[in-house]
């Protein structure tokens, strides 16, 4: 590797070559590191998929013959053609059917669980305070353009995109044999709506702080913001009676509810779940409506053209079915010697940690005892869960020739996930369960129940290989462990205690001093050009604070072994990071993803690595320097 190119580029260094001929698939956004792993799982799974489907004999269990004939009926392109927009109407004629809000309110149970729109949504989750025991959650519905701050006047991709998304929608209701001119009224009123909820959402960057969801409201307090949706009832019959809490994500939003969800705007909202209705539902129907369908996300994304339509099927089907998918691909393709090595990666990386914690030199000793109090709790999955949820196995395919169809059967299955999911108010919290399957390339770190979760598809290379030295594993696989390790530990984590628990366990002076830090990272990525715009510092303070930590561990853990090699570390760093994205998708994530972009991830935190410059001999004279007071440090 050349030190020249490095100390002054090292993503580029890195990647350059890769990016001169990377080519991005014309159904994608990007590829990269991330992306061609994702890409390499699918096209695995999508033979094997197939080879099941043609030769029923080699499917391995029940659960795996109920998805192989979902992915019948999705894959059966012919009876989607046939069937047209059929089985949409059904959908459709319910919400015409409404005329005011005593009709809507005498359905608002069965509304609620066959997953019609509302404008706003009840869920069950983890009580952010009691995490044994699930609670209930009001949150609001999501906005046509992808944020908030989208609806500002002088917006500069606000009026194309939602031109693109009208002319879309028409050609839907075109499709669904919907006179044009009132095609044109109804989709006119829906976007008036969604104007009427923009100013009382909130934003991506106001999100990203996920403790401000915490606003606990009796249930009499929280029925009271709507004068005509009788959300009381709606709420017995979801769950039995009122609960004694329910939790805001946005209460701005519910404090506002009457001023925009009322009988003067009834026709705007009625319209509204109307073309939130067609818009949503256009992959499992025809060909045509899947592609006309897809034009609004394509615009977003830069994306040239729909998925193939086999793989489209494959992600509809594994999709539904993700656990199911995920169990087979994790035990089929994550052994058990690469299970147990990650695992001793995942254990050096808490040492690592617990040393650094115990002679942390800026937390009081009382903070310090409760954060490796918490680390000491941290519970640690890897490649698959033990169990698949058993909500599965009722999930049972109405085939084609009994008269199912692909939308009737995604739908039925939506609807018992929901009855599930109210099922669990007021229960013990299952701690073991996973929210992503193993064939997914990611890892995450839960808050509420303060474990971290490695699944099987993100456990090889480039980011780990029992082929590839210690020392670039630990700047990949390991940097990834310790990126969600030190989630428990950023801005947002570190307000939740061991038990996973929304619960302020520092005291003021360290806190104080913690958001100086974090200041000062915030201030280190705001305002960086990229991509024709500039990083959000605020939105993306978590995520850099976990990749600082990350990087910053997993160099440690390397150093600890006898072969260290710290240029294969700080290659394999930059490496997990590659991508080459199209301007439209690189424009939005800067607008609404709580990581930085992909190059600064690389570069800009190896700059505050001292091993960083010694490696590769970088002095003041290099474009890869920062000055020593300007490196922010914070685990």
């Amino acid at each position: 590797m050349d030190n020249l190119m490095i100390k002054k580029d090292l993503y580029q260094a890195v990647n350059g070559e890769w990016l001169e001929t990377a080519e991005i698939p014309a159904d994608k956004p990007a590829t990269g590191g991330f992306q061609d792993l994702v890409d390499e799982i699918d096209d695995l799974l999508i033979e094997e998929t197939t080879k099941m489907a043609e030769q029923p004999d080699t499917i391995p269990n029940e659960l795996m013959k109920e998805y192989i004939a979902y992915y019948h009926l999705a894959s059966d392109f012919d009876k989607r053609d046939a069937d047209g927009m059929e089985p949409l109407k059904p959908i459709m004629e319910r919400i015409e059917k409404l005329d005011s809000f005593e009709d809507l309110n005498g359905q608002l149970k069965d509304w609620t669980l066959s997953g019609l729109p509302l404008p706003f949504g009840l869920d069950i989750d983890a009580d952010m305070k009691d995490t044994t025991t699930n609670a209930m959650f009001a949150g609001v519905p999501g906005l046509i353009l992808p944020d908030k701050t989208y609806y500002a006047e002088d917006h500069p991709q606000a009026e194309q995109l939602l031109a693109i998304f009208k002319d879309m929608t028409l050609q839907l209701f075109d499709l669904a044999g919907y006179d044009k001119a009132e095609a044109e009224r109804i989709t006119d009123e829906a976007l008036a709506f969604d104007r009427l909820l923009a100013p009382h959402v909130k934003s991506a960057e106001e999100n990203a702080d996920y403790s401000k969801m915490y606003n606990p409201q009796t249930a009499e307090e929280f029925v009271a913001h709507s004068s005509h949706i009788q959300m009381d009832k709606m709420i017995e019959n979801l769950i039995g009676q009122l609960p004694e809490k329910i939790i805001v994500t946005e209460p701005l939003y519910f404090d506002e509810m009457d001023s925009f969800v009322n009988p003067e705007n009834f026709s705007l909202m009625k319209s509204w779940m109307l073309v939130l209705s067609l818009n949503s539902l256009t992959g499992y129907l025809s060909e045509e409506a899947r592609q006309i369908g897809g034009i609004y996300n394509r615009a977003l994304s830069g994306a040239s053209e729909a998925r193939p339509q086999k793989k489209a099927a494959f992600y509809l089907a594994s999709g539904r079915f993700d656990q199911v998918v995920g169990d087979y691909y994790g035990k089929k393709y994550f052994g058990e010697k690469a299970k147990n090595d990650v695992k001793q990666m995942v254990k050096t990386m808490i040492d690592v940690y617990q040393d650094r914690l115990a002679n942390n030199t800026w937390l009081s000793e009382a903070t310090r005892e409760k954060a490796i109090l918490k680390l000491s709790t941290l519970g640690i999955h890897v490649g698959y869960p033990d169990e698949i949820p058993a909500l599965y196995r009722e999930f049972k395919v109405t085939p084609a020739e009994d008269g199912g169809t692909l939308l009737d059967n995604a739908l039925a299955f939506s609807r018992m996930s929901r009855e599930d999911q109210f099922k669990k108010w007021n229960q013990p919290v299952n701690r073991e369960e996973w929210e992503m399957s193993a064939d997914t390339v990611n890892a995450y770190y839960h808050p509420f129940r303060n474990i971290i979760v490695f699944p099987a598809a993100i456990l090889q290379a480039p980011f780990y290989s029992l082929e590839q030295s210690k020392s670039a594993n630990y700047g990949g696989i390991g940097a990834v462990i310790a990126h969600e390790i030190s989630h428990a530990f950023d801005n947002n984590g570190s307000l939740f205690d061991e038990l996973g628990n929304l619960n302020n366990w520092w005291t003021v002076e360290d806190r104080d001093h913690f958001q100086e830090l974090a200041d000062a990272m915030i201030a280190e990525f705001d305002g960086l050009e990229i991509a024709g715009g500039t990083v959000n510092g605020k939105l993306t303070v978590s995520e850099n604070i976990a990749d600082a930590g990350g990087l910053s561990c997993a160099l440690e853990a390397a150093k600890r072994e006898e072969d260290v090699d710290l240029e294969a570390f700080f290659v394999n760093w930059a490496t997990i990071w590659r991508m080459k994205a199209r301007p439209e998708y690189a424009q939005l994530l800067l607008a609404v993803d709580v990581h930085a972009p992909n190059k600064l991830r690389a570069n800009v935190q190896v700059q505050n690595i001292d091993e960083f410059y010694e490696t590769f001999e970088v002095t003041s004279e290099d474009e890869m320097y920062l000055a020593p007071e300007k490196r922010v440090s914070i685990w």
